[in-house]
């Protein structure tokens, strides 16, 4: 997503900023979005799953597309939909920026620039892309809880949802279940390994959509098309042949290859609750 905004959106001065939805405001106003307007978007980036716009007044947007939002580019002259949250007008173009949002998950807030390291930025653990190994063992060596709901966790590790946990677990032959600290070295390696693959791969692809997921021209993506496990529930796995599970950790629907990654074994307390 930021990929695409960069392509489209460097340079431009914000006339108007229309919120349609107060649900979208997380910590901040539709008054003080308005210090953005007359402002040029100088860069784009991310911090985890949060798109940041700086502007050339020294404030910073920050979206959050949840679930089913997305930021679409459409011609200024186009009416509103049911689903619009947000348009961002420009000035001198006749292009608009729309935030939709069907299920209004998503958040926006603005910062002052110098305080990025703030608030729920400030919260988030070290990205998924960029983290060391030696630094992804220390992480998980110190925690009990199940491999996938650690990764899950934007405090502990940023930037990975569902879908590139499932299919960095099931590459690496890990089940979902196995306590984080009981990883091998080697299993941690692969796993390091898989997770940045799937992330780039996944990049290049544009995205995985699955339901609403759309690009900044409102493209879908197609990493979707290289999942090995994630909603291919009872299909066979493209490595053993086995039926792919789904099963639930930490309250999220999982999809495993149950060949492929071995279950934990149950502790003998555990085993004898059983």
């Amino acid at each position: 997503m930021v990929l695409g905004l960069r392509e489209c959106l460097l340079g431009q001065r914000v006339r108007r900023v229309r919120v349609f939805c107060d649900r979208l405001l997380g910590q901040t106003t539709a008054a003080a979005l308005r210090r953005v307007e007359g402002g040029r978007v100088i860069g784009l980036s991310r911090k985890g799953k949060f798109l940041l716009f700086h502007i050339s007044n020294g404030s910073m947007l920050v979206f959050h597309l949840r679930m089913t939002g997305k930021l679409v580019l459409v011609p200024s002259a186009n009416p509103l939909s049911r689903r619009d949250r947000l348009r961002l007008d420009f000035s001198e173009w006749d292009w608009a920026l729309s935030f939709e949002d069907t299920r209004r998950f998503g958040s926006l807030d603005i910062l002052d620039g110098l305080d990025s390291g703030s608030g729920l930025l400030g919260e988030l653990g070290p990205d998924a892309l960029l983290i060391d190994l030696v630094d992804f063992r220390a992480l998980l060596a110190g925690s009990r809880r199940p491999i996938k709901a650690l990764l899950l966790d934007q405090r502990v590790i940023a930037g990975l949802g569902n879908i590139y946990v499932d299919e960095s677990l099931h590459r690496a032959g890990i089940h979902p279940r196995i306590p984080a600290a009981d990883l091998a070295p080697d299993q941690t390696r692969r796993l390091h390994g898989a997770m940045r693959r799937i992330l780039r791969k996944a990049i290049a692809c544009r995205g995985s959509s699955v339901s609403d997921y759309r690009d900044a021209n409102n493209r879908p993506g197609s990493f979707q098309k290289h999942h090995l496990v994630y909603q291919r529930s009872g299909e066979p796995c493209t490595t053993c042949g086995a039926a792919i599970e789904h099963i639930r950790v930490g309250g999220r629907g999982t999809h495993v290859c149950p060949a492929c990654q071995r279950a934990p074994k149950a502790r003998k307390g555990q085993a004898a609750r059983s």
